[in-house]
């Protein structure tokens, strides 16, 4: 987890847990504030486990108290009806955290699976998965990390770290070829990459001839995609093919087969389904701490 990964998780955490509890738990007011507990987590189906330092993260803001016990790691394959970890500390703050912990837990596994899947299904073949900007609201660099523990890598962060030429983008500049020579001009490092989007092979060939980073190849057919390779190597170019628009479980295959660099999936992040978890807690004794 880079620093910049690590100061949105803390202030992902601290606004979600504001979001919850608010001017607080009035319902954890029932337990006497002395009272400890320990809790479970259990996985009720079969994942990829991640976003354990944003669910630990959550009970730590609550109380440094809470311990946690991980049976499991972020990147592991968790079998179903698994317990990914227990829990010790303040009866009050486990319940006040319970849901918090839990939403953040669920989505990032939800996101690190759905990339496993896709991640399988491209086997052995060297083409590199990545995830798009359709991530959901405020949880950018969090479904980036976990994108990562699901075996695929991370496009561009934001709008910042990279230049993508998109239709509107050429369209006031008034060409592709208009539009990558300004932005050769304005990268100002070289680790910048120049990609523009095509929708045709007139357009691949005009990018190629610009002298573009990388080239999206939007929504093309299999026989496009054929077309484009063999204009690449005509043009004895070493612009990257990244692939995207529409991408299935049952046609990334096809596509990774097909001479292509990289494959851009934005249903890795924005149509992720949360994965089943569960947290009991039961009321127990606080363990005396040994002193010498």
């Amino acid at each position: 987890m880079t620093e910049q990964e690590k100061t949105a998780m803390q202030q992902l955490v601290q606004q979600t847990l504001t979001e919850d509890i608010g001017s607080g738990d009035i319902t954890a007011g029932l337990i006497p504030e002395q009272q400890w507990a320990t809790a479970t987590v259990t996985c009720r189906q079969q994942a990829i486990l991640c976003g354990s330092r944003w669910f630990a993260e959550t009970f730590q803001q609550l109380s440094p108290e809470i311990t946690i016990d991980w049976h499991y790691y972020d990147g592991d394959e968790i079998p179903v009806n698994s317990q990914l970890c227990t829990l010790c500390g303040p009866a009050r703050a486990l319940l006040s955290g319970e849901r918090s912990a839990l939403n953040l837990l669920q989505t990032l596994s939800a996101t690190a699976s759905r990339t496993r899947q896709f991640r399988k299904a491209i086997g052995d073949l060297p083409v590199t998965l990545l995830d798009t900007r359709k991530t959901l609201p405020g949880l950018r660099l969090a479904q980036k990390y976990a994108v990562r523990c699901g075996g695929g890598s991370n496009h561009r962060i934001g709008l910042y770290d990279a230049i993508l030429i998109k239709e509107n983008h050429i369209a006031a500049c008034g060409s592709i070829a208009a539009a990558i020579a300004t932005a050769k001009q304005i990268v100002i490092t070289e680790s910048v990459t120049v990609e523009v989007e095509v929708e045709d092979l007139g357009e691949l060939t005009e990018a190629l001839r610009a002298g573009a980073d990388k080239v999206l190849l939007d929504n093309f057919t299999a026989a496009m995609l054929a077309e484009a390779v063999a204009l690449r190597k005509q043009l004895d170019s070493n612009c990257r093919f990244e692939v995207s628009g529409g991408i299935t479980l049952d046609t990334i295959a096809t596509i990774a087969a097909s001479g292509i660099d990289e494959i851009s999936v934005g249903t890795l992040t924005k149509d992720v389904q949360a994965i089943d978890l569960s947290m009991r807690i039961k009321a127990c004794n606080r363990e005396p701490v040994n002193s010498r």
